[in-house]
């Protein structure tokens, strides 16, 4: 036998020694057994993979890879192992139930990883937008934290500015006021610097002087403001600057990224499930293989085995409670001998104490008058 295939067999978890009695099962558990192995070598590169897109680390990869892949190992051949056919399939299936179970857990468990690789062009496209959206977000949350005060600074430059703009306008129609009264073009149609003419002029003057004073108040005013402005307009960029790019492409962000494509894309999202099916028919065939499985002579024999070993067990026990239950009587029984004449021999002193105190009362005179006197009759 080749040791390729002696470790196979290993990985099978059947007892060789008894495999060499019915060589006719061997290819059967041959296949189980490699089945197994890749099973496990998948879950290391699997495990790899997830890890590596964590920590960016090919050492701690591979390490964690291998501790997982073994582990995995392990479990599946054990899973398999403890399967044992008693040829009702009824029986068999209850049985191989919670084994299913658990392949099925560790089958998805190994498939996202490795799904995760198999998408890795169309999730790094859809990583890109997703960081784009999360830099917008937090841009977005910046702007927010200065927009209420520019938006009342800018408020309060626009009421300012209007005010200086209407009281503009009421000067630029009172000289156009006066301008026409001079050139008989508007007014009393008549050309001539006249009484009309000054007052019209005079108005124009005190708009002018009041739109002066107006501008002296509020042009500062609204310079402070503007700068005010421009300050939280360069506070924003700055934050903006100050914000911590990090790569974005962590295990959870591809897990993502893989289900916002195959909610848009029918072909992804099929595409998954069928590998999440692979891997579930690849965990889950060596526990299928021995349900399914008729039974075979290595069955019988390892059911002989083990019913040796159980009725040699029920000998030995059966032989030890009746030692002990024998032992036990012996020491009840012999207990209660011992009491019963311990009481036997205390009641004949105490009856012949009693005989001996009678005759001596009896031998010795009454004195009657300690008997009145309520004196003892022995001192």
């Amino acid at each position: 036998m080749s040791s390729i295939k002696k470790f196979f067999l290993f990985c099978s978890g059947i007892d060789q020694s008894i495999l060499e009695k019915c060589p006719s099962d061997e290819n059967k558990y041959v296949g189980i057994g490699a089945t197994v192995f890749f099973t496990g070598v998948m879950a290391l590169f699997s495990g790899g993979y997830a890890l590596y897109t964590v920590f960016d680390s090919w050492f701690f990869a591979l390490l964690f890879g291998v501790v997982w892949g073994l582990m995995i190992f392990n479990l599946d051949r054990y899973i398999v192992s403890s399967m044992k056919s008693h040829g009702k399939f009824g029986r068999d299936f209850m049985i191989a139930l919670p084994r299913l179970a658990l392949a099925l857990l560790l089958a998805l468990v190994i498939s996202k990883p490795l799904e995760l690789k198999i998408f890795d062009k169309e999730i790094e496209a859809e990583l890109i937008v997703m960081e784009q959206e999360v830099f917008k977000t937090q841009e977005d949350k910046i702007k927010e934290r200065y927009q209420a005060q520019i938006e009342e600074k800018q408020a309060a430059i626009a009421t300012l500015k209007d005010e200086i703009a209407a009281k503009t306008a009421q000067r630029d129609t009172l000289a156009l006021m006066a301008i026409q009264e001079a050139d008989g073009t508007g007014g009393s149609m008549n050309r001539n610097l006249g009484p009309i003419y000054r007052a019209k002029k005079l108005d124009a003057d005190n708009a002018q002087a009041e739109l002066a004073a107006l501008q002296t108040a509020y042009l500062p005013r609204i310079e402070a403001l503007e700068e005010e402005v421009l300050a939280a307009e360069t506070s924003i960029k700055t934050d903006i600057e100050n914000l911590k790019r990090d790569s974005y492409g962590g295990l959870a962000a591809r897990m993502e990224a893989l289900d916002r494509l195959a909610q848009r894309s029918d072909a992804i999202y099929y595409a998954s499930i069928f590998v999440v099916l692979l891997f579930i028919a690849i965990e889950t065939a060596p526990v299928l293989v021995k349900l399914i499985s008729h039974r075979s002579p290595y069955d019988y024999l390892l059911h002989e085995h083990e019913h040796q070993f159980q009725m040699a067990n029920y000998e030995n026990t059966s032989i030890l409670s009746n030692k002990i239950a024998s032992s036990v009587k012996y020491n009840t029984e012999v207990g209660t001998y011992q009491v019963n004449a311990k009481i036997a021999a205390e009641k004949k002193l105490i009856d012949a104490a009693l005989e001996q105190r009678v005759d001596t009362l009896r031998d010795q005179p009454i004195n009657w008058e300690d008997v009145f006197m309520k004196r003892p009759i022995i001192e």
